[in-house]
């Protein structure tokens, strides 16, 4: 008896997918080699199948390549997806995590960011340390590709696929904003300080590409320590405030007067949100959808031109101005997944 149309489909649709399986299996099994930001190269007989990630972005950049399985242990912070990674073992922060706990995970490979200090520990106790520290879109994209090699998922099918995503929803994102709120002056806070996210961060790109404008330039740094009187000056028409300790907001001195807090143009994220918008990683396209939804909801009838907080001179990292706007430079967040720039290593 000759097999129906229906059969025939079933068939080839079978085939196709253990080829892809067994595709998949060889790439795997094949011998991986990668240069982490370090610039170190890193050889290994066959892709890691026992991962220990210490930084959230890391973390979810190897769940969202589908790989979330080979995952035995993670940083406190890391809590997505909570449904594979909340039942993982923590071994500690990632600038300094338990290095007890992390050996006898026995894992092939560690996920780390390049200020970890715990990298030479690590590598000396045997273990293979891979390095990786996105602070901008191209890095992201890049650190993805990295992570889709480890992992020898095939850049096809894993980090350029998940990249398209991420750049697609970003552009919708863009594209669903009301005109009103084109070229809108905002202030990204990152965490309490104030530490700001300034226009050569990662969020600042997402910022620049929803069509807004950031009221720290790009000389600041990407996430520079402000004096809040360099805020009151800016006086942007939007304020965005990333709150994951859910802390009481205290106003800093002098922002009662800024048009942004007395037309009630502020967003504040809540620590869900907050983990989506300061994490360069596979959610960029969450935080987009985020930020452009804040950036509707608060944009003013009209969003006027206001002077540089600096007076037209510019401003140099680490150094403070005649006005007194910056008090210092927060050394640059690991990857900014830290609930508070000068803090934590998340």
């Amino acid at each position: 008896m000759k097999p129906t149309p229906v059969r025939r489909i079933l068939w080839v649709i079978a085939i196709l997918v253990a080829l892809g399986l067994l595709m998949a299996g060889l790439a795997q099994a094949q011998p991986v080699q990668i240069t982490d930001d370090r610039g170190r190269t890193v050889a290994l007989p066959r892709s890691p199948q026992r991962i220990v990630s210490l930084l959230p972005s890391l973390t979810e950049s190897v769940c969202e390549l589908e790989q979330c399985h080979r995952l035995v242990g993670v940083d406190r912070y890391s809590n997505w997806p909570e449904a594979v990674v909340g039942k993982l073992p923590k071994v500690g922060g990632g600038l300094d995590p338990s290095i007890e706990a992390i050996v006898a995970l026995k894992p092939d490979v560690v996920l780390l960011s390049v200020s970890s200090r715990a990298s030479d520990r690590l590598e000396a106790l045997g273990l293979t340390v891979v390095a990786l520290e996105p602070k901008t879109h191209a890095d992201v994209r890049r650190v993805l590709g990295v992570v889709s090699d480890l992992l020898g998922v095939p850049r096809a099918q894993g980090s350029d696929r998940l990249w398209r995503v991420i750049d697609a929803a970003v552009q919708a994102a863009a594209q669903s904003l009301p005109p009103k709120a084109k070229n809108a002056r905002v202030y990204f806070e990152v965490s309490r300080g104030p530490y700001a996210a300034g226009e050569s961060s990662f969020i600042g790109e997402s910022l620049a590409r929803l069509g807004v404008r950031n009221v720290v330039p790009t000389s600041l740094g990407p996430f520079p320590r402000l004096n809040p009187e360099f805020v009151v000056r800016a006086n942007p028409d939007i304020i965005m405030v990333a709150n994951r300790s859910m802390q009481a907001m205290v106003p800093y001195p002098g922002w009662d007067s800024m048009r942004a807090i007395q037309g009630n143009r502020l967003c504040v994220f809540g620590p869900g949100d907050s983990d989506v918008v300061v994490r360069p990683g596979p959610r960029m396209a969450e935080a987009a959808r985020i930020m452009a939804r804040c950036l509707a909801e608060k944009a003013p009838p009209e969003s006027p031109a206001a002077p540089s907080p600096s007076g037209g001179r510019t401003q140099r990292p680490g150094k403070a101005s005649s006005t007194g706007a910056l008090t210092s430079v927060a050394p640059v967040l690991t990857g900014a997944d830290a609930a508070s720039v000068g803090g934590g290593g998340k």
